[in-house]
């Protein structure tokens, strides 16, 4: 049997071409953006196009100085226009490698859970963006089962979608490794600590933490914690001859390392705007 030459061991999808780092910086600066597109973009954007003004954004909230159903929907719809428009940037790029497609597919699966799981969030808790936006509708009830299962429903779409791009990643150790929990659970990890530290800074309290900071990273994104198990069942294996590998890179450690410093120390406490 010839020996393994030191290339074809690098060429291995495992472990070893996973470097940790790079993968935890390139979840902060995912997570990073999609926060503040939610909230700066969507909530900043329809307040500020309804004639309202801006009184302060935060990691974890938005205050304007007018309330409407559009302010209060507007950010999990540029969550969903958001993923949507990475999908097709990761169809478009095909030859897109590495770290690069590692971040795009971030992207897609951050965004489209943040927005899912907003519609169970508020039609089961009666709290948070729609909750404001089926106030007064009736019958109430009905209003509010009616989002908990369009968010069933649709959350599980994200996660259908998230899988069938995950597999393309995988190669012949990763399937008898169990999958891709490499770059699932740490990039799940990552955001949401990452927003419960940032959310203890917020003016509003524990009460953002709670019912924002936490439920939108930790609860929101909560597929990737647990969607790997799927993957060999309905997803049947695809091994690819060229699966993911994600290097270190000092370029995506200090983005990562500047995104966190923005949320934790900058949007933590808040931009307020007078």
């Amino acid at each position: 049997m010839m020996a393994t030459t030191t290339q074809e061991r690098q060429a291995e999808p495992g472990a070893a071409t996973r470097y940790l780092p790079t993968v935890i910086a390139i979840s902060i600066v995912a997570f990073a953006i999609s926060s503040v597109l939610h909230e700066g973009l969507g909530h900043g954007g329809a307040c500020l196009l309804t004639g309202g003004h801006p009184r302060l954004l935060t990691s974890a909230s938005f205050d304007c100085s007018i309330d409407n159903r559009l302010i209060a929907a507007a950010g999990t719809l540029v969550n969903f226009i958001t993923g949507f428009l990475c999908w097709l940037a990761l169809r478009s790029f095909k030859q897109t490698r590495g770290t690069a497609k590692y971040f795009l597919w971030l992207m897609i699966t951050i965004n489209l859970m943040m927005a899912a799981g907003y519609f169970l969030f508020s039609g089961v808790a009666n709290i948070g963006d729609w909750a404001q936006v089926i106030q007064g509708l009736q019958p109430e009830w009905l209003w509010r089962v009616a989002l908990t299962l369009f968010g069933i429903m649709s959350y599980a779409a994200v996660v259908w979608l998230a899988l069938r791009q995950l597999r393309t990643f995988l190669g012949e150790r990763d399937w008898k490794r169990g999958g891709a929990k490499d770059l699932t659970i740490g990039a799940y990890l990552t955001g949401g600590i990452l927003f419960t530290i940032a959310g203890m800074f917020n003016p509003g309290g524990l009460v953002i933490v709670a019912t924002s900071a936490a439920a939108a990273s930790f609860g929101g994104t909560s597929g990737l914690a647990w969607m790997t198990q799927y993957l060999g069942g309905r997803f049947a294996p695809r091994i690819v001859s060229d699966p993911l590998i994600v290097q270190r890179s000092w370029a995506w450690i200090v983005l990562g390392v500047i995104a966190a410093g923005i949320v934790v120390g900058i949007l933590g406490p808040g931009v307020s705007f007078r």
